[in-house]
């Protein structure tokens, strides 16, 4: 009999018949709390009533307009809209159906654009599965082993986690770009180096936000060399932050060349883009990267519901809010529990990161609890490079008193891993 591939492994023994809002609800008519919003996609909750309207009212008129044959007025309309949220002077936009794609669309871009073959990435980020993003990627070996030789002309520089470098967050910046500096002088010319690719919140590297000051430093080395800046907003973008895009958070200057979406762009339709300047766009060659489903009609009208959604609920702001009560729970849970040693992120985008008493990495504790809030009804995920943090990424319509629901929940599953470990 056909099974699925163990290729994949489920993170919760749930399966699910139907979704709302917050809730997941399985054949038995259990109902779990989603803290994992499939990924960071669901961002409006599962089946918004008006995602589901504008999804059925599309599907009944046009289904897949194939954007390289005909254009749809949705993917028109989207393209105009995202320029009301995209940062100032991106305002050409590529689609493709998933974050690997997007990336890939966004390396070719840049090597188009310059002529030059290589691309530096920050160690813990997280760009994909495919070959190409898969070799961009050192959020674990998982992502890599056994499927070499990858792409050449990848170089990786270091992130700024001050946790784990056990430095503040200025100290962190400056032995990251002191880093990056090295990288330049003796592995990837300048002169030869296409790119910076880098998550501004890691997040399979372990929901690790980039300190105040780094991107800026990416922004002017990129500017002195000539090299795209490429920033990775797949997870940490579309308002997940409490910001629209994590890199607002960066006082100096940090416009990015290319911004990379997908996850919560459509609310669950597979749908991703790269958002560039119409003169940088413009060095890509026709016809040189495109995909079947990129841009789908229905796709793209999620899409448009979702950002009505955002704006007219202030989900944005509530991400902010909910995002900060959320953190303080969390905080509360880590200081009565020795094993958790951090608790980081940015609005609904955080985690709790487990180390044994000796100060190394976890991930039995961190498992025992993600499975443990699973028995209990509270849906989460690992993440980090050793699998020691949990995740905590609920849909950006989470009101106070789910906070609430969850926090208790996760306080007994720690306490019960805990008691477990020892």
């Amino acid at each position: 009999m056909p099974r699925l591939s163990p290729v994949l492994k489920q993170a919760t023994p749930v399966t699910a018949v139907r979704g709302e809002g917050l809730y997941l609800y399985d054949a038995a008519g259990r109902r779990h709390l989603d803290f994992t919003s499939g990924v960071g996609v669901t961002s409006t909750g599962h089946c918004h009533p008006r995602v589901v309207e504008a999804v059925r009212e599309q599907a009944g008129r046009l289904i897949h307009g194939q954007y390289t044959t005909v254009l749809h007025e949705p993917l028109l309309t989207l393209t105009e809209r995202l320029g009301e949220v995209l940062p100032e002077g991106l305002d050409t936009l590529f689609y493709a159906n998933s974050g690997s794609e997007a990336v890939e669309a966004a390396l070719r871009l840049a090597r188009q654009a310059t002529g030059r073959p290589n691309a530096v990435v920050f160690d813990g980020g997280f760009h994909g599965r495919t070959i190409g993003a898969a070799s961009l990627t050192t959020a674990g070996s998982r992502f890599r082993a056994r499927t070499g030789p990858l792409m050449p002309g990848v170089a990786v520089a270091p992130f700024p986690h001050a946790f784990d470098l056990g430095l503040d967050g200025p100290a962190a910046v400056e032995h990251a770009l002191q880093g990056l500096d090295r990288v330049l002088a003796t592995t990837s010319a300048p002169d030869e180096t296409a790119a910076f690719i880098v998550e501004p919140v890691l997040g399979e590297g372990g929901y690790v936000p980039a300190p105040d000051g780094f991107l800026a430093g990416l922004r002017e080395r990129a500017d002195r060399y000539g090299i795209v800046l490429v920033l990775d907003e797949v997870q940490c973008g579309f308002g997940r932050t409490g910001r629209f895009w994590a890199h607002e958070y960066e006082t100096g200057a940090a416009t990015p060349d290319i911004l990379v979406t997908a996850k919560g762009l459509a609310s669950g339709f597979p749908l991703s883009a790269i958002a560039a300047r119409a003169d940088l766009m413009s060095l890509a060659r026709p016809g040189s990267h495109g995909g079947t489903y990129g841009g789908n009609a229905v796709a793209c009208s999620a899409a448009l519901a979702t950002l009505d959604v955002i704006r007219d609920e202030k989900l944005v702001a509530n991400a902010a809010e909910q995002g900060a009560r959320l953190a303080r729970g969390l905080h509360t849970v880590a200081e009565r529990t020795p094993a958790v040693a951090d608790v980081r992120g940015r609005g609904l985008m955080l985690g709790s990161e487990f180390r044994r008493p000796d100060g190394s990495p976890d991930p039995d504790t961190a498992g025992r609890a993600q499975q443990a809030a699973a028995e209990l009804g509270l849906l989460l995920l690992t993440c980090g490079v050793w699998g020691n943090t949990v995740r905590m990424i609920p849909a950006l319509t989470v009101t106070g008193d789910q906070i609430d629901e969850a926090l208790a929940l996760w306080s007994k599953a720690v306490a019960a891993s805990v008691r477990e470990q020892d």
